[in-house]
């Protein structure tokens, strides 16, 4: 009997990972792309570090503008050595990296973050930010003249394919004339190429700029323009209070508590978590007052749809570029499918290579 009691406590440790005593002083360490900075990607991520910082027994350390690759193993690894208790990499390069190291540490537990790998001991996550784009591409929508916007993009993932349509969609909700015209950057945080990419799309003849990118450089092309912008990952504003109408933002505090928690409880368990509006991890910024209030009202209906699961943005029917049905009438595109989407929607002006 004592032996059958000791293999099922075995049984459920394994399927919970690395446990520990709730009462444990844990050390978390972040990893990220670029530098943390007053805007973009990374810093959204430290605010949420900033949010569990010394609370409930938790210290936190964080390296920035750590490249994809080989640099990125090696500061994994560090952490590691170091007797990091969870550790969060932020970028989507750091998914192998993190998962050879994660191998060869299995009491410490490693989240990483819009990839889609796992291991008994490595999680990961993101939030629905192409809820948000939606939003932002509303916006968008009702302030153009010109019928074309711009979007300057870093890679030709599923992530960032993803919100590009997002947006399309969100745009040619309100406005079926218009148009998504993208250019591929090839990188997450070069404000000097973002803003050069953003001015290639002015000239094409986009009064409206949104970005995948990390830096400010797209919303300070178009003010100098005099045109507006949709930012992303926060509140851009401060850097073109002209330009700027919304942004897609994220709210990382709260998911970073509950790893923490998690792990200090002994209840982490490994997966993917994928969260959205309903959960505050992904939001839109203050909209411009420029932009009308009944624009504003409309934006504020659909946010609240996507909150109570009433809406989702990728329900049919939604053809490709090609014309294509790629999710038929009244359907509503699975999680498999919204991760591994390598296709435009009708309307985007741009290759997905």
């Amino acid at each position: 009997m004592m032996k059958r009691m000791m293999m099922a406590l075995l049984v459920l440790s394994l399927c919970l990972g690395p446990a520990m005593a709730a009462d444990k002083e844990i050390k978390v360490g972040f990893v990220y792309v670029s530098p943390v900075g007053d805007a973009g990607y990374s810093y959204a991520h430290d605010l949420g570090r900033k949010a569990i910082d010394g609370k409930d027994g938790v210290t936190t350390a964080f390296v920035e503008a750590v490249p994809e690759g080989p640099d990125s193993e090696r500061v994994i690894l560090n952490m590691a050595r170091k007797n990091f208790d969870l550790i969060f990499a932020t970028s989507y390069g750091y998914m192998d990296p993190m998962l050879k190291v994660a191998a060869k540490f299995p009491d410490t537990v490693f989240m990483h973050c819009s990839g889609f790998k796992t291991a008994p001991n490595m999680g990961n996550y993101f939030g629905r930010i192409y809820q948000a784009r939606y939003l932002t591409g509303m916006v968008a929508g009702r302030m153009t003249k010109s019928n074309t916007l711009g979007y300057v993009a870093a890679f030709p993932i599923p992530e960032v394919i993803r919100g590009i349509n997002a947006f399309t969609l969100g745009a040619q909700a309100v406005n079926p004339d218009v148009t998504v015209r993208v250019v591929w950057t090839k990188t997450w945080y070069d404000p000097a190429t973002e803003k050069e990419a953003a001015k290639s799309l002015l000239d094409a003849g986009a009064d409206v700029i949104a970005q995948h990118q990390d830096s400010p450089g797209p919303q300070e092309a178009a003010q100098e323009r005099g045109v507006y912008s949709i930012g992303y990952n926060s509140d851009m504003s401060a850097f073109a209070p002209k330009a700027h109408l919304v942004a897609a933002v994220w709210n990382w505090g709260p998911f970073y508590q509950e790893m923490a928690d998690a792990v200090k409880n002994g209840t982490w368990k490994t997966g993917a978590y994928w969260y959205g509006m309903d959960k505050g991890i992904v939001d839109i910024s203050p909209i411009n007052d420029a932009v009308p209030e009944a624009a504003r009202a409309e934006v504020a209906a659909k946010k609240a749809a996507l909150v109570d699961g009433s809406f989702e943005p990728f329900t049919g029917e939604i053809q490709d570029q090609s014309g294509a049905v790629r999710i038929p009438e009244g359907k509503s595109a699975t999680d498999a499918e919204l991760l591994g989407m390598d296709w435009f929607v009708q309307g985007v002006v741009g290759s997905t290579q």
